[in-house]
């Protein structure tokens, strides 16, 4: 269970000096420390629950994303985050795993996002097309479909079986968004080499 500072406060009210409380817990390995101000009540928790809760708005995207939906092979092992306006890059060490967090342009970050909820968590993921938007979009861009079949295939890595479930529709509407040229190579190569999708 996330446990934020202040609630940790309030439950411990009783205490005359709660930050020496708060460190025996932490000592005591009843709850871990997460990043300053927020907590974690179980050592075993995954870490892809606690993302967005460490750092947001944010949702789980990049590599991460790619990998938890099949799209790419190899296991990542950093949780991947898109976030928006905050200017720079943000790497958090942790109990759990690691975090890394990136912008993406502001009109974009609210399209294609899932909200998941296990138990008594809930996180934010990028759905797979906007994952593979959002990861085009961080790599230099390419200058024709050929060369975007080489980044996708051979840099990437991507199962081509996966990329044909990709809906058309959603990567138009994220292309349109994003101003990219890898991602409007990306729906162009979809629209004519894949073929349309269910929607």
């Amino acid at each position: 269970m996330i446990i934020t500072n202040d609630i940790l406060k309030t439950k411990l009210e009783k205490y005359s000096n709660k930050n020496n409380k708060i460190s025996r817990e932490i000592k005591n390995g009843k709850i871990i420390k997460i990043v300053k101000g927020l907590y974690e009540t179980n050592p075993n928790t995954a870490g892809y629950l606690l993302a967005s809760s460490i750092y947001g708005p944010s949702y789980l995207s990049f590599e991460y994303a790619l990998y938890y939906y099949g799209l790419i092979p190899e296991k990542v092992l950093v949780y991947t985050n898109a976030t928006f306006d905050k200017k720079k890059k943000k790497k958090y060490d942790t109990h759990f795993g690691t975090y890394l967090y990136r912008d993406v342009p502001k009109n974009v970050y609210p399209l294609g996002i899932k909200l998941l909820e296990e138990g008594e968590y809930s996180y934010q993921i990028a759905t797979p097309e906007k994952a593979l938007c959002d990861k085009l979009y961080t790599l230099n861009p390419v200058q024709n479909i050929s060369q975007l079949e080489n980044l996708l295939f051979d840099d990437l890595r991507i199962d081509i079986d996966e990329l044909k479930k990709l809906k058309l529709q959603d990567i138009e509407e994220i292309s349109k968004a994003y101003h990219s040229t890898n991602v409007s190579l990306l729906y162009k190569y979809i629209m004519r080499k894949v073929g349309k999708n269910n929607e």
